[in-house]
């Protein structure tokens, strides 16, 4: 079975003017469909190695898998996290409250401040965890997934410079604030809903 880039539910000029047509279209169509095309080709190439019971061939593409496996799933949470700017709606009901009890009024600043530090390329989420049954902030390097944190995935956001390099060139602070604009709070309440 081979992976597909997901449908966006939104047009490319949708997101604007927080995010432009073109940095859109070049990280859905080029990021995004890359770590498809090389998860694909990564996969067939285990099975391969599998079936001529190769392992130090398995062994190196399991990084391969790892990196492109998890760019695809991760990019794939981050545009459902994303919708026009006149349909992303606002936390509500029970959920806000959970947001309030747990990060007061300065979640996006604590969202922003945790993120903007992070080095090189990875991840920032707000994730639910089971255990404790409360919402965290955290983040990632390279395309790590939150479930290696033991954490379910709510919202994320693409800290790689091919997310905001177009339109903001290095200023991932000014990149934060502005996604804050285009979030998909329905989407982000459901998986929370569903978590718990």
């Amino acid at each position: 079975m081979e992976y597909s880039l997901p449908a966006l539910s939104f047009e490319f000029d949708a997101l604007e003017p927080y995010l432009s047509s073109e940095a859109i279209a070049l990280h859905y169509e080029k990021h995004h469909a890359g770590y498809v095309k090389n998860l694909n080709k990564a996969l067939t190439d285990w099975g391969d190695a599998e079936k001529h019971r190769n392992l130090s061939e398995q062994i190196r593409l399991t990084q391969a898998i790892r990196f492109h496996g998890g760019g695809h799933i991760n990019h794939s949470l981050f545009w459902e996290n994303l919708a026009p700017p006149s349909m992303g709606g606002e936390p509500t009901g029970a959920f806000r409250q959970a947001l309030e009890d747990r990060f007061g009024d300065r979640f996006q600043d604590q969202f922003i401040a945790k993120s903007v530090v992070v080095p090189g390329s990875g991840w920032s989420w707000l994730g639910y965890s089971k255990t404790d049954r409360s919402l965290h902030i955290a983040t990632t390097l390279q395309h790590d997934l939150l479930v290696m944190n033991e954490l379910v995935p709510l919202l994320c956001v693409d800290l790689w410079e091919h997310a905001y390099y177009i339109n903001y060139k290095n200023d991932r602070h000014n990149f934060l604030q502005a996604i804050f604009s285009i979030m998909n709070w329905k989407v982000v309440q459901k998986r929370w809903e569903e978590a718990q």
